[in-house]
Protein backbone atom coordinates (compact mmCIF):
# COMPACT_ATOMS: atom_id res chain seq x y z
CA UNK A 1 0.00 0.00 0.00
CA UNK A 2 0.94 3.63 -0.44
CA UNK A 3 0.51 6.22 2.33
CA UNK A 4 1.03 9.99 2.10
CA UNK A 5 3.45 11.35 4.73
CA UNK A 6 3.87 14.81 6.21
CA UNK A 7 5.33 16.14 9.44
CA UNK A 8 5.77 19.40 11.32
CA UNK A 9 9.28 20.89 11.18
CA UNK A 10 11.20 20.63 14.44
CA UNK A 11 12.17 24.04 15.82
CA UNK A 12 15.75 23.47 16.99
CA UNK A 13 17.61 26.74 17.50
CA UNK A 14 20.10 26.05 14.68
CA UNK A 15 17.33 25.79 12.08
CA UNK A 16 16.49 28.23 9.28
CA UNK A 17 13.34 30.28 8.80
CA UNK A 18 13.79 30.33 5.01
CA UNK A 19 15.45 27.16 3.64
CA UNK A 20 12.47 24.82 3.98
CA UNK A 21 10.06 27.64 3.17
CA UNK A 22 11.89 28.41 -0.06
CA UNK A 23 11.96 24.73 -1.00
CA UNK A 24 8.19 24.55 -0.56
CA UNK A 25 7.50 28.00 -2.14
CA UNK A 26 5.91 29.49 0.98
CA UNK A 27 6.63 32.58 3.08
CA UNK A 28 9.44 32.44 5.67
CA UNK A 29 8.55 30.78 8.94
CA UNK A 30 8.23 32.93 12.10
CA UNK A 31 10.94 30.86 13.81
CA UNK A 32 13.58 28.25 13.03
CA UNK A 33 12.64 25.13 11.08
CA UNK A 34 15.43 22.58 11.49
CA UNK A 35 14.31 19.08 10.55
CA UNK A 36 11.31 17.27 9.09
CA UNK A 37 11.24 13.57 9.99
CA UNK A 38 9.85 10.96 7.59
CA UNK A 39 9.93 7.69 9.45
CA UNK A 40 8.42 5.75 12.33
CA UNK A 41 10.97 6.72 15.00
CA UNK A 42 9.09 7.15 18.31
CA UNK A 43 10.64 10.59 18.75
CA UNK A 44 8.48 12.03 15.97
CA UNK A 45 6.75 9.54 13.63
CA UNK A 46 5.45 10.96 10.34
CA UNK A 47 1.76 11.82 10.00
CA UNK A 48 -0.54 9.80 7.70
CA UNK A 49 -3.21 12.50 7.51
CA UNK A 50 -5.95 10.42 9.14
CA UNK A 51 -5.03 10.95 12.77
CA UNK A 52 -2.49 8.11 12.75
CA UNK A 53 1.27 8.12 12.47
CA UNK A 54 3.50 5.85 10.40
CA UNK A 55 4.35 3.56 13.30
CA UNK A 56 0.70 2.43 13.31
CA UNK A 57 1.38 0.89 9.88
CA UNK A 58 4.96 -0.34 10.34
CA UNK A 59 4.88 -1.37 13.98
CA UNK A 60 7.98 0.77 14.49
CA UNK A 61 10.19 -1.57 12.45
CA UNK A 62 11.50 0.77 9.73
CA UNK A 63 15.32 0.36 9.77
CA UNK A 64 16.04 3.95 8.72
CA UNK A 65 14.92 7.53 9.30
CA UNK A 66 14.71 9.98 6.39
CA UNK A 67 14.85 13.74 7.04
CA UNK A 68 14.93 17.15 5.46
CA UNK A 69 17.56 19.15 7.35
CA UNK A 70 17.86 22.95 7.22
CA UNK A 71 20.82 24.48 9.10
CA UNK A 72 21.34 28.21 9.54
CA UNK A 73 23.95 27.76 12.28
CA UNK A 74 26.32 24.97 13.37
CA UNK A 75 24.85 21.87 14.95
CA UNK A 76 26.64 20.32 17.91
CA UNK A 77 29.88 18.49 17.21
CA UNK A 78 28.93 14.85 17.68
CA UNK A 79 29.83 11.23 17.17
CA UNK A 80 27.75 8.06 17.01
CA UNK A 81 28.61 4.60 18.40
CA UNK A 82 28.97 1.28 16.63
CA UNK A 83 26.16 -1.20 17.16
CA UNK A 84 28.25 -3.09 19.71
CA UNK A 85 29.07 0.10 21.63
CA UNK A 86 25.39 1.11 21.57
CA UNK A 87 24.25 -2.24 22.94
CA UNK A 88 26.80 -2.14 25.75
CA UNK A 89 26.07 1.49 26.60
CA UNK A 90 22.29 1.05 26.51
CA UNK A 91 22.52 -1.92 28.87
CA UNK A 92 24.89 -0.03 31.19
CA UNK A 93 22.45 2.90 31.45
CA UNK A 94 19.38 0.74 32.11
CA UNK A 95 18.82 2.43 35.48
CA UNK A 96 18.82 5.98 34.04
CA UNK A 97 15.50 7.49 32.99
CA UNK A 98 15.08 7.79 29.22
CA UNK A 99 14.39 11.53 29.50
CA UNK A 100 17.39 12.20 31.77
CA UNK A 101 19.60 14.80 30.01
CA UNK A 102 22.70 12.96 31.24
CA UNK A 103 21.73 9.75 29.46
CA UNK A 104 24.00 8.97 26.49
CA UNK A 105 22.22 5.98 24.91
CA UNK A 106 18.53 6.18 23.95
CA UNK A 107 18.49 2.81 22.19
CA UNK A 108 20.78 -0.11 21.35
CA UNK A 109 21.39 0.68 17.68
CA UNK A 110 24.17 2.33 15.72
CA UNK A 111 23.55 5.54 13.75
CA UNK A 112 25.51 5.82 10.52
CA UNK A 113 24.32 8.79 8.43
CA UNK A 114 24.31 10.08 4.87
CA UNK A 115 23.64 13.73 3.96
CA UNK A 116 23.01 14.89 0.38
CA UNK A 117 23.02 18.62 -0.37
CA UNK A 118 19.85 20.23 -1.73
CA UNK A 119 21.13 23.79 -1.49
CA UNK A 120 23.82 24.95 -3.90
CA UNK A 121 26.24 24.99 -0.96
CA UNK A 122 26.15 22.80 2.15
CA UNK A 123 28.89 23.23 4.77
CA UNK A 124 30.04 20.73 7.37
CA UNK A 125 32.87 19.77 9.69
CA UNK A 126 33.68 16.11 9.15
CA UNK A 127 36.43 13.94 10.60
CA UNK A 128 39.80 14.95 12.00
CA UNK A 129 42.09 16.81 9.61
CA UNK A 130 45.34 15.07 8.57
CA UNK A 131 47.74 15.61 11.45
CA UNK A 132 50.50 17.33 9.45
CA UNK A 133 48.00 19.93 8.19
CA UNK A 134 46.65 20.61 11.68
CA UNK A 135 50.18 20.98 13.07
CA UNK A 136 50.96 23.48 10.31
CA UNK A 137 47.78 25.42 10.97
CA UNK A 138 48.30 25.61 14.75
CA UNK A 139 51.94 26.57 14.24
CA UNK A 140 50.72 29.81 12.70
CA UNK A 141 48.45 30.79 15.59
CA UNK A 142 51.02 32.60 17.73
CA UNK A 143 52.51 31.94 21.15
CA UNK A 144 49.73 32.39 23.71
CA UNK A 145 49.98 29.72 26.47
CA UNK A 146 46.85 27.91 25.30
CA UNK A 147 48.13 27.70 21.72
CA UNK A 148 51.54 26.51 22.91
CA UNK A 149 49.94 23.75 24.98
CA UNK A 150 47.79 22.61 22.05
CA UNK A 151 50.86 22.61 19.82
CA UNK A 152 52.74 20.45 22.36
CA UNK A 153 49.91 17.90 22.50
CA UNK A 154 49.72 17.68 18.70
CA UNK A 155 53.47 17.04 18.56
CA UNK A 156 53.13 13.91 20.69
CA UNK A 157 53.56 10.38 19.40
CA UNK A 158 50.86 8.47 21.32
CA UNK A 159 47.49 9.34 19.73
CA UNK A 160 48.04 13.12 19.77
CA UNK A 161 44.56 13.93 18.46
CA UNK A 162 42.89 12.03 21.31
CA UNK A 163 45.14 13.89 23.74
CA UNK A 164 44.18 17.19 22.12
CA UNK A 165 40.46 16.36 22.28
CA UNK A 166 40.69 15.42 25.97
CA UNK A 167 42.54 18.65 26.72
CA UNK A 168 40.12 20.82 24.75
CA UNK A 169 37.00 19.31 26.34
CA UNK A 170 38.17 18.64 29.90
CA UNK A 171 41.66 19.68 30.93
CA UNK A 172 42.22 23.12 29.38
CA UNK A 173 41.46 26.13 31.55
CA UNK A 174 38.88 28.63 30.39
CA UNK A 175 41.75 31.05 29.81
CA UNK A 176 43.57 28.58 27.56
CA UNK A 177 40.41 27.92 25.54
CA UNK A 178 39.88 31.67 25.12
CA UNK A 179 43.49 32.09 23.99
CA UNK A 180 43.11 29.47 21.26
CA UNK A 181 39.85 31.02 20.06
CA UNK A 182 41.36 34.52 20.02
CA UNK A 183 44.32 33.22 18.02
CA UNK A 184 41.95 31.69 15.44
CA UNK A 185 40.09 34.97 15.11
CA UNK A 186 43.37 36.90 14.63
CA UNK A 187 45.05 34.41 12.27
CA UNK A 188 46.68 35.51 9.01
CA UNK A 189 44.59 35.90 5.88
CA UNK A 190 46.48 32.98 4.30
CA UNK A 191 44.56 30.58 6.53
CA UNK A 192 41.15 32.21 6.24
CA UNK A 193 39.68 29.48 4.04
CA UNK A 194 40.57 26.70 6.47
CA UNK A 195 39.51 28.71 9.51
CA UNK A 196 36.26 30.20 8.22
CA UNK A 197 33.97 27.52 9.65
CA UNK A 198 35.85 27.59 12.98
CA UNK A 199 35.46 31.37 13.24
CA UNK A 200 31.76 31.15 12.51
CA UNK A 201 31.40 28.53 15.22
CA UNK A 202 33.20 30.89 17.61
CA UNK A 203 30.84 33.72 16.70
CA UNK A 204 27.82 31.54 17.41
CA UNK A 205 29.23 29.87 20.56
CA UNK A 206 31.66 32.34 22.18
CA UNK A 207 34.07 30.67 24.57
CA UNK A 208 32.77 27.17 23.77
CA UNK A 209 35.33 24.35 24.08
CA UNK A 210 33.90 22.88 20.90
CA UNK A 211 35.54 25.70 18.92
CA UNK A 212 38.94 24.16 19.77
CA UNK A 213 37.61 20.76 18.66
CA UNK A 214 36.40 22.31 15.40
CA UNK A 215 39.95 23.58 14.81
CA UNK A 216 41.06 19.94 14.56
CA UNK A 217 38.42 18.97 11.98
CA UNK A 218 38.10 18.97 8.20
CA UNK A 219 35.95 21.67 6.65
CA UNK A 220 33.78 20.25 3.82
CA UNK A 221 31.65 22.09 1.27
CA UNK A 222 29.13 20.05 -0.73
CA UNK A 223 27.57 21.24 -3.98
CA UNK A 224 23.97 20.36 -4.77
CA UNK A 225 23.59 16.61 -5.23
CA UNK A 226 26.86 15.72 -3.50
CA UNK A 227 26.80 13.47 -0.46
CA UNK A 228 28.78 12.75 2.69
CA UNK A 229 28.69 9.43 4.56
CA UNK A 230 29.33 9.63 8.30
CA UNK A 231 30.39 6.31 9.80
CA UNK A 232 30.41 5.33 13.46
CA UNK A 233 33.13 7.04 15.47
CA UNK A 234 33.52 9.98 13.07
CA UNK A 235 33.33 13.46 14.62
CA UNK A 236 31.08 15.75 12.58
CA UNK A 237 28.90 18.83 12.66
CA UNK A 238 26.70 20.30 9.95
CA UNK A 239 27.22 24.06 9.66
CA UNK A 240 24.83 25.48 7.07
CA UNK A 241 22.61 24.50 4.18
CA UNK A 242 19.64 22.37 3.15
CA UNK A 243 19.98 18.63 2.70
CA UNK A 244 18.30 15.24 2.61
CA UNK A 245 19.58 13.08 5.45
CA UNK A 246 19.10 9.37 6.01
CA UNK A 247 20.35 7.36 8.97
CA UNK A 248 19.83 4.14 10.85
CA UNK A 249 16.82 4.39 13.13
CA UNK A 250 18.60 5.53 16.28
CA UNK A 251 18.90 8.54 18.56
CA UNK A 252 22.33 7.81 20.04
CA UNK A 253 24.43 11.00 20.04
CA UNK A 254 27.61 11.77 21.99
CA UNK A 255 28.38 15.49 21.83
CA UNK A 256 31.72 17.22 21.67
CA UNK A 257 30.91 20.92 21.88
CA UNK A 258 28.96 23.78 20.24
CA UNK A 259 25.97 22.94 22.39
CA UNK A 260 24.47 23.67 25.81
CA UNK A 261 23.47 19.98 26.04
CA UNK A 262 25.17 17.28 28.07
CA UNK A 263 28.74 16.37 27.12
CA UNK A 264 30.22 13.17 28.55
CA UNK A 265 33.90 13.55 27.68
CA UNK A 266 34.97 10.11 28.88
CA UNK A 267 32.24 8.35 26.90
CA UNK A 268 32.90 10.41 23.79
CA UNK A 269 36.61 9.55 23.95
CA UNK A 270 35.75 5.86 24.29
CA UNK A 271 33.69 6.00 21.07
CA UNK A 272 35.50 8.50 18.83
CA UNK A 273 37.83 7.27 16.11
CA UNK A 274 40.86 9.58 16.08
CA UNK A 275 42.24 8.27 12.80
CA UNK A 276 42.87 11.49 10.82
CA UNK A 277 42.13 12.01 7.16
CA UNK A 278 39.80 13.70 4.72
CA UNK A 279 36.31 12.22 4.38
CA UNK A 280 35.55 11.38 0.75
CA UNK A 281 32.70 13.27 -0.90
CA UNK A 282 30.19 11.26 -2.93
CA UNK A 283 30.21 13.28 -6.14
CA UNK A 284 27.09 14.23 -8.09
CA UNK A 285 26.33 13.35 -11.70
CA UNK A 286 24.18 16.30 -12.74
CA UNK A 287 22.98 14.65 -15.94
CA UNK A 288 22.03 11.29 -14.45
CA UNK A 289 18.40 10.25 -14.38
CA UNK A 290 19.20 8.15 -11.32
CA UNK A 291 22.07 8.53 -8.89
CA UNK A 292 22.89 6.13 -6.07
CA UNK A 293 24.94 7.01 -2.99
CA UNK A 294 26.71 3.76 -2.05
CA UNK A 295 27.24 3.27 1.70
CA UNK A 296 28.72 0.29 3.58
CA UNK A 297 25.67 -0.40 5.78
CA UNK A 298 22.56 -2.53 5.33
CA UNK A 299 20.19 -0.19 7.23
CA UNK A 300 19.48 2.13 4.32
CA UNK A 301 20.08 3.05 0.70
CA UNK A 302 19.31 6.34 -1.03
CA UNK A 303 18.80 7.26 -4.67
CA UNK A 304 18.21 10.66 -6.30
CA UNK A 305 15.78 10.50 -9.23
CA UNK A 306 15.45 13.13 -11.94
CA UNK A 307 12.03 12.59 -13.51
CA UNK A 308 10.40 13.66 -16.76
CA UNK A 309 6.79 13.29 -17.87
CA UNK A 310 7.28 9.71 -19.07
CA UNK A 311 6.38 7.18 -16.34
CA UNK A 312 9.36 5.18 -15.09
CA UNK A 313 9.05 1.86 -13.30
CA UNK A 314 11.60 1.37 -10.53
CA UNK A 315 12.38 -1.79 -8.60
CA UNK A 316 12.49 -1.19 -4.84
CA UNK A 317 13.40 -3.11 -1.70
CA UNK A 318 10.48 -2.27 0.52
CA UNK A 319 9.59 -0.62 2.78
CA UNK A 320 10.42 2.53 0.77
CA UNK A 321 9.85 6.28 1.08
CA UNK A 322 9.70 8.73 -1.84
CA UNK A 323 10.50 12.33 -0.86
CA UNK A 324 9.71 15.06 -3.43
CA UNK A 325 12.32 17.83 -3.63
CA UNK A 326 11.47 19.67 -6.88
CA UNK A 327 8.72 20.01 -9.49
CA UNK A 328 5.79 17.63 -9.82
CA UNK A 329 6.32 14.10 -8.58
CA UNK A 330 3.68 11.46 -9.23
CA UNK A 331 3.88 7.99 -7.73
CA UNK A 332 1.81 4.85 -8.20
CA UNK A 333 2.14 1.09 -8.21
CA UNK A 334 1.54 -0.76 -11.48
CA UNK A 335 -2.17 -0.67 -12.16
CA UNK A 336 -2.87 1.44 -9.07
CA UNK A 337 -4.02 4.98 -8.33
CA UNK A 338 -1.57 7.83 -8.89
CA UNK A 339 -0.50 10.04 -5.99
CA UNK A 340 0.80 13.60 -6.41
CA UNK A 341 3.57 14.18 -3.87
CA UNK A 342 4.15 17.86 -3.21
CA UNK A 343 7.63 19.25 -2.68
CA UNK A 344 8.61 18.76 0.94
CA UNK A 345 6.19 15.85 1.43
CA UNK A 346 6.70 12.10 1.04
CA UNK A 347 4.99 8.82 0.23
CA UNK A 348 5.48 5.52 2.05
CA UNK A 349 5.35 2.22 0.13
CA UNK A 350 4.87 -0.87 2.28
CA UNK A 351 7.24 -3.81 1.96
CA UNK A 352 4.86 -5.78 -0.28
CA UNK A 353 5.34 -3.18 -3.04
CA UNK A 354 8.36 -4.18 -5.14
CA UNK A 355 7.84 -1.77 -8.05
CA UNK A 356 6.92 1.91 -8.11
CA UNK A 357 5.95 4.01 -11.11
CA UNK A 358 7.24 7.60 -10.94
CA UNK A 359 6.94 10.56 -13.28
CA UNK A 360 7.58 14.30 -13.27
CA UNK A 361 8.94 16.63 -14.35
CA UNK A 362 10.56 16.85 -10.96
CA UNK A 363 13.09 15.40 -8.53
CA UNK A 364 12.67 12.85 -5.78
CA UNK A 365 14.78 10.89 -3.33
CA UNK A 366 14.00 7.22 -2.84
CA UNK A 367 14.91 5.68 0.53
CA UNK A 368 14.85 1.93 1.13
CA UNK A 369 16.67 -0.71 3.17
CA UNK A 370 20.20 -1.40 2.00
CA UNK A 371 21.46 -4.63 0.50
CA UNK A 372 22.16 -7.33 3.09
CA UNK A 373 25.85 -7.68 3.89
Amino acid sequence: MLHALTNTPRDYAWGSSTLLADLESRPPAPGPEAEVWFGDHPGDPADLGDGRTLDAVTGGTLPYLLKLLAADAPLSIQVHPTREQAREGFAREAGIAMDDPARNYRDDNHKPELIVALSERFEALSGLRPLAETRRLVAGLGSAPGVVRLRELLAGDADPLRAALRWALADATESEVSEVIAAVEDADAADEGELDLVRRAADRFPGDRGVVVALLMNGVVLARGEGLFLRAGLLHAYVSGLGVEIMAASDNVLRGGLTPKHIDVAELLSVVDTTPGEVPVLRADAGAAEQAYPVPVADFALRRLTLDSAPRTIEVRGPAIVLATAGDVRVSVPGGDEHLVRVGAALYASEDETRLVLSGPGEAFLAEPGSPA
